[in-house]
């Protein structure tokens, strides 16, 4: 369970730290407000004498990164800032070849550490960049978005998008260390806030009734900054931490972990990731949503369950609807294009998320393409 760092100070932030348990390659992650002020010593405690090379994008380049470096300039550690353009478009081959160029331009060894500044997007090319260089760099991240403090930072996945799909190149690559700074939440956009929240509901419908229950009665105290924050960061995070130490390279049970995104990508890859129109965490909750409805359609649970996630994942603003993505979306045989492109298909059988109650997610291989599509025909019109 997740430990509360008692603070010896008043001037060093209370920290909640949750431990990925991976052997020699175990982790902590660092949950509080005010984290990144004290990013600079934990990076020299973790990793004495490295060098950083620090990734981020534009935007948060603006609101982040004089803290980092300040932190890092306390601490006597050595930075080099790297920029990228802001969006999911830099996920992609010609941004990876820059960055690996300019971590090497930087004169890093392989001893020395590549940091992730940022959300999602940032986290998967650094991390995947980091894998690469030198034939492998130390990593760290520091997620600055609520689906990156509660997903994509924990867990090692990196990567980038291809023309045939999302994620589909990468590596499986543990950071050294995660830092998630709960204050940081407060200077992100309302959407970005709400599409990283359906990260958050997802541990509770995929495997912790209790912890969703308590979201439908907590999550206003989650939105304002209140304590309520802290806890649901630290128990997402305890709940992936806990499914990748059980199966670390998603051979069976990380699988779940990705309750709602096989709609979801697809549903990205058919508006060619363009996030005016939606972003991931918003694929996530229609996603989640599309799952619970095929999981009412074959038999496995009722229509008072659907409701539940339905209301829930309304009452915080999410969109639950193909149709409420804006824009004219593609005819179904694109979306089971994409969703054929998923990583779960093994030897061309589909393998869906679904659920036999909240809480209750579990793996289905060899679902019938047919079924699916049948689905989808009629969600879109």
């Amino acid at each position: 369970m997740a430990s509360l760092d008692a603070a010896e100070n008043t001037e060093k932030p209370a920290s909640e730290t949750v431990r990925v348990d991976l052997g020699t390659r175990s982790y902590d992650i660092r949950i509080g407000r005010n984290v990144l002020e004290k990013a600079g010593e934990e990076i020299a405690a973790v990793l004495p004498g490295a060098r950083v090379a620090v990734v981020v994008d534009e935007n948060v380049a603006k609101l982040h990164l004089g803290t980092f470096e300040d932190s890092l300039d306390r601490a006597g550690v050595h930075c080099t800032a790297i920029t990228v353009p802001p969006g999911e478009s830099t996920k992609c081959f010609r941004e990876f070849e820059r960055l690996c160029d300019e971590i090497l331009n930087a004169r890093l060894e392989r001893n020395d550490v590549v940091v992730a500044l940022g959300g999602g997007v940032i986290g998967d090319l650094t991390g995947f960049a980091a894998s690469a260089v030198r034939r492998g760099m130390a990593f760290i991240q520091v997620p600055t978005s609520l689906l990156a403090q509660v997903d994509s930072s924990v867990g090692g996945k990196t990567g980038i998008n291809s023309r045939h799909g999302k994620n589909l190149i990468g590596a499986f690559y543990q950071p050294a260390l995660v830092l998630a700074d709960t204050a940081i939440l407060d200077t992100l956009p309302p959407r970005d806030f709400r599409a990283g929240y359906a990260e958050v509901a997802k541990y509770g419908l995929l495997g912790d009734a209790a912890f969703f229950a308590w979201l439908e009665e907590n999550w206003q105290g989650i939105f304002d900054g209140g304590p309520e924050r802290d806890e649901a960061v630290a128990r997402s995070c305890q709940a992936k931490a806990d499914v990748v130490a059980a199966d670390e390279l998603e051979g069976g049970r990380r699988a779940l972990l990705n309750l709602g995104h096989t709609f979801g990508h697809a549903l990205e890859g058919a508006v060619s990731y363009e996030t005016e129109r939606l972003v991931h965490g918003e694929g996530v909750s229609i996603g989640m949503m599309l799952a619970h409805e095929f999981s009412e359609k074959l038999g496995l649970i009722g229509p008072e369950t659907v409701a539940r996630v339905e209301k829930h994942l309304t009452d915080v603003g999410l969109p639950i609807r193909i149709t409420d993505i804006p824009g004219q979306l593609p005819n179904v045989d694109v979306f089971m294009d994409l969703i054929a492109q998923d990583k779960k298909v093994s030897r061309g059988a589909l393998t869906l998320i679904l659920t036999k109650g909240i809480g209750e997610a579990f793996v289905e291989k060899g679902v019938d393409p047919y079924l699916v599509s049948e689905f989808l025909k009629d969600k879109l019109d």
